[in-house]
Order: structure tokens, then sequence, then C-alpha cells
């Protein structure tokens, strides 16, 4: 009977562990409530062509929030579509609306882990149609200003609302996380590290006629909290006209953590000690956005538009600068963090993609994406609605050759970005969610493990000195998704079959009584 007693209250204690969640990290929430909002309102150029004048427009955003919770302050995530500011489907893509899929799956997954979500519209318009280059590379430069400016907007209404409404949305503002995915991305980085307009006047943001493409007195201010009025007689259809709305002063747009994916930094002479922190998600081979340094291209028109820096070259500097010393601080023993620093060079906050060779452009882009079929073919490729011809062709080759960007795999992606994510916003924003492993990493000298052959090509070999028994194998992508285990190896001998797993680099987990030590493994 003791015995009896005993494995029951073993199985009990079991599980308990196994069901037992932690916000901020397990999805602890089965649903979520889905309200509209406005949270400024601001004036757009995208009514130009055909008002000849600027308009107002309400800058919406959906607030998801975990269905019956009861917290009176929650961490806010403000998560930026995509788009290359323009609207859709006149950007001649799939994407770029508040609706998009990925935005929509990461704002209601972290709406159920715990934190509350703005999905933040901005303005878009400018003129990819423009006569030459330089044109068409100042209008994206304050299109982008002007989502910056609408970004910090969107902040600085949260922190009105907790200080002048009772804080109706039940917001922590101490814990703020902007969160932007490919055109959203050089928002949430432009946001979070333009402090002064002084960082703006450099050669390449420099038109020919010799005048910075930002000029306050006319854009208005970085924070959106300032009038801009295009001057009388300025040789412009917008003569006049007001094209900057004051929206909120008097509040911070401060906040906590950066989180880009797939998207840019206009100059790293941007990012300077005392910005946010920083978490960066980026294909190695992004045709449009560099991983490192480069070009930006803008797939509406295919032209080549500014040199910008991308994720690694973001990360490098933000860790440099100390920025991300919080996350460095922080004992993370997860696959996803296995899998990232097998990659990274190093760079805290960094995950990496590698993709195919063989992936169609719009895979490298953003692999994280997915969408109906149907609406491309119905919606968008017959007449491409009005979008120039290079995007057109673009996007219907590789629509068309887009079979395999399907909801299953997309969503793999978002499980490797919101596993990463989870214990570094617990440590940026204080959470009280465990970051710290209680397993020790182990050196090479402590257990002498020798992983051979490798590259292997149907079997590899793991083993270890006498005393240092291996308890268990795991084998991660590098996207950092399980492929292979084995939990009760308990010898110092053990060799794993390749069972066809594809060739590629994989990590190899594997476990001591006294902790684990991960090393690459290749298969080819």
């Amino acid at each position: 009977m003791k015995r009896i007693l005993t494995l029951i209250t073993v199985l009990c204690f079991m599980a308990t562990v196994s069901f037992a969640q932690t916000r901020y990290v397990d999805e602890t929430f089965s649903n979520v409530t889905i309200t509209q909002h406005v949270y400024g309102q601001n004036y757009t150029i995208i009514t130009v062509p055909t008002t000849g004048s600027a308009a107002l427009q309400p800058l919406a955003m959906d607030f998801y929030q975990p269905t019956g919770d009861t917290e009176a302050e929650r961490p806010l995530v403000i998560l930026l579509h995509t788009g290359n500011f323009l609207p859709n489907p006149q950007n001649g893509s799939v994407s770029g609306t508040m609706k998009d899929s990925f935005i929509v799956e990461v704002a209601t997954r972290l709406a159920k882990t715990g934190y509350v979500v703005a999905v933040a519209d901005y303005r878009a318009g400018w003129n990819p149609l423009a006569t030459t280059q330089p044109e068409r590379t100042e209008g994206l430069i304050q299109a982008a200003y002007r989502g910056i400016q609408d970004a910090r907007t969107c902040v600085r209404f949260f922190k009105k609302d907790y200080a002048e409404n009772s804080n109706s949305f039940s917001i922590d503002t101490s814990r703020i996380t902007m969160f932007g995915q490919g055109t959203g991305g050089y928002i949430s980085l432009g946001a979070a590290t333009i402090n002064e307009y002084s960082q703006l006047l450099l050669p390449k943001f420099v038109n020919a006629s010799g005048f910075p493409m930002v000029i306050e007195p006319i854009h208005g201010n970085i924070h959106g909290t300032s009038y801009g009025v295009v001057p009388v007689g300025a040789g412009s259809p917008l003569d006049g006209d007001t094209i900057s709305l004051p929206n909120h002063v008097g509040y911070s747009s401060d906040f906590q953590l950066c989180v880009n994916a797939g998207g840019a930094l206009g100059d790293s002479s941007w990012l300077t000690a005392g910005d946010p922190a920083m978490i960066s998600f980026h294909t190695t081979k992004d045709p449009f956005a560099p991983y490192t340094e480069g070009v930006l291209t803008v797939p509406t028109t295919g032209n080549l538009i500014v040199n910008v820096q991308g994720s690694a070259a973001v990360q490098f500097k933000a860790n440099a600068v100390g920025n991300n010393d919080i996350m460095k601080s922080a004992w993370y023993n997860d696959e996803f963090t296995t899998a990232a620093n097998a990659n990274n060079n190093g760079l805290e906050g960094l995950y990496p993609f590698y993709l195919p060779t063989q992936a169609n452009m719009l895979e490298q882009g953003a692999p994280w994406e997915w969408w109906d079929a149907a609406y491309w073919s119905q919606a968008v490729h017959p007449s491409c609605q009005g979008a120039p011809v290079t995007a057109c062709n673009f996007h219907t080759i590789n629509s068309l050759n887009n079979s395999d960007m399907s909801d299953t795999k997309a969503r793999t992606y978002i499980d490797t970005i919101m596993g990463y994510f989870a214990p570094r916003a617990c440590a940026v924003l204080d959470l009280p969610c465990s970051t710290v492993s209680t397993e020790k990493i182990l050196s090479q000298d402590e257990v002498q493990l020798v992983i051979a052959p490798n590259p292997a090509s149907d079997y590899v070999r793991f083993s270890s000195e006498a005393g240092k028994t291996i308890l268990a194998v795991y084998l991660f992508d590098l996207n950092g998704r399980l492929v292979q285990s084995e939990n009760n190896v308990n010898n110092t001998q053990f060799e794993m079959r390749r069972t066809g797993l594809p060739t590629g680099l994989y990590i190899a987990k594997v476990k001591f009584e006294d902790g684990i030590i991960t090393q690459k493994l290749m298969f080819d």
C-alpha cells in the first residue's frame, strides 16, 4: 500500500511539473479579446494624387488582450506590420495590413502568454513612380520618418491614457516593447535609436539640391509632437499644407525593448549607448534588407535606394555599446538559444535563419509569412492593382513558385521567434518569469566529449571520458526545432543514426549529470 501511495505522489508531482505554465513564456490563456481603437491622428499624403492635398487620417490599432485577465498592469507590445510604406494591394504585395498572417499570429500568441498587444497601423505614402531614383529615395525616407512619428505617438497614447484615463487598457507603461516586421522593423529600429534631429543630417540623407530630405519645420519633429507645414511657394502640390500634427504632447515616447524581424537600421551611427535593448531575426540571404550591411532594395520598384545596416550589424553595435548587457547577464539554456548561438558569432539578441538556396525570394525575405493563394491570384495578380510593372512581374513570378510557403511552415519560424523572444523579454522587462537555467554549461575539458565522424553520413558516435556518463542526447536544427532525441543513454559511448535527416548543420545538446554541453554536427 505504501508503494502505491508513493507512486501516486510521484505521478501527481510529474503531472504538476508537466502542466505548470509560466506567464509571458507559455500560453496561459485560452482566448484573446480584440477591440478596435484610434490612438491618434495625423496628415497623410496618400491622397495627393486624387485630391491634390494631404488629408487627416485616424491612426488605428487592434488591441489584443487575454480574455478574463485580471492583472491591473500588463506589459505592452506595439506590433508594426510590413508593406513598403504603401497601402495594400497597391504595394504589389499580399501583405501590408494589420491583418497580415504573421501579425495576427504573433499578436494572438503574445496575448495568450499574458501580454497586451497594440497592432498599430501607420501612415503610408510616397511616390514609387517618381522620375528619378533620388526623388524616390527622398520620398521613401520621408515615409519612414512619418512611420517613426506614428509609432512614438502610439507609445504616448498609452502613457497619456495611464495618467489621464485611469489606465483603461491596464498597461504597465514601464514595460513597453516595439516589435516591427519587415517595413515595421525599420520603424521599430528608427524609433529606438533616433533621439535628435541632427542624427538625420548625414550626407546620404541630403537631396540633390543640398537640402536635408527631412526638414523639421516641414515634417514635424521626430516624436510627432510638433506641427509641420509646407511653405507656400515651395513648388510642391502640398504648398501650404499641414503634414504633421502634434499628438499627446507632454508624454514620453520611450520604450524598453526593440524587436526587429527582417528590417534594417538607416544608419548605425543612430544607435548609441542607452538605447533600448534589441532582438533581431533575419534570414542571411534576404534579397531586400541586407543581413549585415548593403543597399536597401524596395520590392515595389526593384530599385536600390540607400545603404543601410541589417540585423547582424545592428546587434553587433547594440552589444558593443552595452545595450544588450541585461540579456547577456541571464543564463539561457533553451533549444532556440542553442541554435542561435551556434550561428550568431556571439551576438546576443541575434537569431539568423539559414534557408536553402532554392528557396524563392519571398521566402528568403520573410519565411514566417503565409497567405491564401486564392487572394493573390484573384485580388492582386491579374492586374497588380496599378502597381509598377516591375513589382507586378516580380511578385507574379515569385508567388507562382511559392506553394511551399504554407501556414504550417511559417508557424515553425514563428515558434522559433517566440521561443527566442520570451526569455529575453523576461530579462529586459524584469518580468516574473525565470530566465535562469538550472543546468550548468559544461566545458570541453570537463567531459572530453568527442563527436565523430563529423561531418557524418549515416551515423555519429558520442563518447566521453570515464566517469562522465552521457545521460541524453538531443539534436536540433538551425531553427531550434528538436529533430531527434535519446533520453536514456546512460553510458560514455552512444551511436546516433541519421534516420533520414536532410543534409545540413545541426546542434547536438549532450546532457551529463553535472550539466550540458552543445556542439555543432554536420550531416553530408
